[in-house]
């Protein structure tokens, strides 16, 4: 069984990637199962810079093939924001409610037509040669006036998709792993990886 390491230690991002995954025989395994691996300085102007600095860097680290993703939420009005700095929007005491207090915050008296968002998913592959593919994916939806539902992290509490009349947090995994940012682009990154071990198991 080929290996797959994930450049996250955030569990519940691990999960969800797992679980997008599944259909495939890897044996996927986090930062948590490597000691002294140094935290990547996010400092990419994009999610893709970001998610490529992941991979390639693990990847020199355990000369294992390694998936690097970086992703967060995108407001219209907000010119774009919080973007690449999602996870640390609310400042060094950052945390996902805080988060999402200030983003409602910045949106308070905004209608509904003006709070259009949307989730973006960067997601790099590297081995130990260097970088083999990077792909994104995305998913629209609106910024709802209020935190509804308790699966999921990040902003799904805020992050409302019409077609359902749900936020991600109260659609649960089951909906929201079938069509979200991150699916989208583990869906064309599962391409980069198939030919890549069908490339190596040839060789």
């Amino acid at each position: 069984m080929k290996q797959l390491v994930v450049a996250t230690k955030n569990k519940k991002k691990f999960s969800e990637i797992k679980d997008i995954l599944k259909s495939m025989n890897l044996k996927l395994l986090s930062l948590d199962a490597y000691k002294g691996v140094t935290q990547v300085l996010e400092d990419g102007k994009t999610f893709s810079e970001n998610a490529i600095k992941k991979a390639v860097k693990l990847a020199r680290f355990t000369g294992q093939l390694c998936l690097g993703e970086d992703s967060g939420l995108s407001v219209d009005v907000l010119d774009g924001a919080p973007g690449i700095y999602s996870a640390r929007f609310s400042g060094r005491d950052k945390s996902d409610i805080k988060n999402n207090l200030k983003l409602l915050r910045l949106l308070k008296d905004m209608p509904a037509a003006e709070r259009r968002a949307h989730y973006v998913c960067a997601v790099a592959l590297a081995d130990k040669r260097g970088l083999i593919g990077v792909v994104e994916g995305s998913c629209s939806g609106l910024i709802a006036f209020e935190p509804k539902g308790s699966a999921g992290f990040g902003y799904d509490p805020l992050f409302y998709i019409p077609k359902y009349k749900k936020t991600f947090a109260q659609l649960g995994e089951k909906i929201k792993h079938k069509m979200s940012h991150r699916h989208h682009a583990l869906k064309k990154a599962k391409r980069i990886i198939e030919k890549y071990i069908e490339k190596h198991t040839r060789n």
